[in-house]
């Protein structure tokens, strides 16, 4: 079978469709992947599987400095050969949601879809409304994608999703913003890494990183990963984390980085990091 952004190669419909850099392919194969390898593998374990997108976007993406359009994760997620029984988009742009909207009805017709407007930080409530709650006889799983352009992605918002049963699959802006405003996040003043990573002791652990010449990036991955695991999922470390590039410059820019309280889902996601490495398309039989 062949991958998601092979079935149907988009064509511009005169939508939003905010640009985005090559690299971005390797991270929708990555997505992908690891969304088909959970939407069909947790179909017999649990009753409900729910996939929830907090930076839904407009559904399409033009590749910058190109006439070449690719799925967004939204609609590669809704066409996955075995759908999800409900799917919560979340997007703050206006304009995107409204394209999305237009371009789910016509992808995915029929499928249970809820649509929320504004930033998933200040709408967290209003997502966690759209999951079902679930209960012993009906179980509801959810994976919930975050595709944020810098880490203003609030941990206590992942705190409140968490308290369902729900696996994240996240890009860690760590190099494309975190790094790049080193001088401005490590300020005493500053709160954003605080709010990143629910934590405001981290400069303490940062001082003593830097004495084993540990890189920032590497060190807010690993202190967010442990602030996962105080939400009691299974560790990810560092080398779990796929680490991805611009084409320019192979300038490193993010990590995309599961975390789950299931084996079973780091299963699929060492076959996606076995897999999906370096590859220009999937072979999916």
């Amino acid at each position: 079978m062949a991958a998601n952004d092979d079935v149907a190669q988009p064509t511009d419909d005169g939508l939003a469709c905010p640009e985005v850099g090559s690299w971005a392919e390797e991270k929708h194969r990555l997505v992908s992947l690891y969304t088909k390898l959970f939407s069909s593998g947790m179909k017999d374990k649990w009753d409900q599987r729910v996939y929830v997108d907090l930076y839904a976007g407009a559904g399409y993406n033009r590749v910058r400095g190109t006439s070449k359009i690719m799925l967004g994760s939204p609609l590669r997620a809704l066409t996955v050969e075995h759908p999800f029984d409900k799917y919560v988009f979340c997007e703050q742009d206006a304009e995107n949601l409204e394209a999305l909207k237009i371009r789910v009805k016509h992808t995915a017709r029929s499928a249970n879809v809820a649509f929320v407007s504004g930033d998933c930080n200040k709408r967290v409530a209003d997502i966690l409304a759209e999951i079902p709650k679930g209960s012993r006889d009906d179980r509801v799983l959810s994976l919930c994608f975050a595709d944020p352009f810098d880490i203003g992605l609030k941990f206590e918002t992942i705190r409140a999703l968490a308290s369902r049963y729900v696996d994240f699959l996240m890009l860690l802006a760590l190099y494309m913003d975190a790094n790049r405003n080193y001088e401005r996040y490590v300020s005493e003043d500053a709160v954003k890494i605080d709010e990143f990573l629910g934590s405001a002791t981290w400069r303490e652990r940062w001082t003593e990183a830097q004495k084993n010449a540990v890189g920032f990036p590497q060190f807010l991955a690993t202190e967010f990963s442990a602030s996962m695991e105080s939400l009691h999922y299974l560790a990810t470390p560092l080398h779990k984390m796929k680490r991805v590039r611009s084409d320019e410059r192979n300038l490193p820019l993010y990590y995309v980085a599961l975390f789950s309280r299931h084996e079973r889902a780091h299963k699929f996601w060492d076959e996606v990091l076995k897999y999906g490495t370096d590859q220009t398309g999937f072979n999916w039989d």
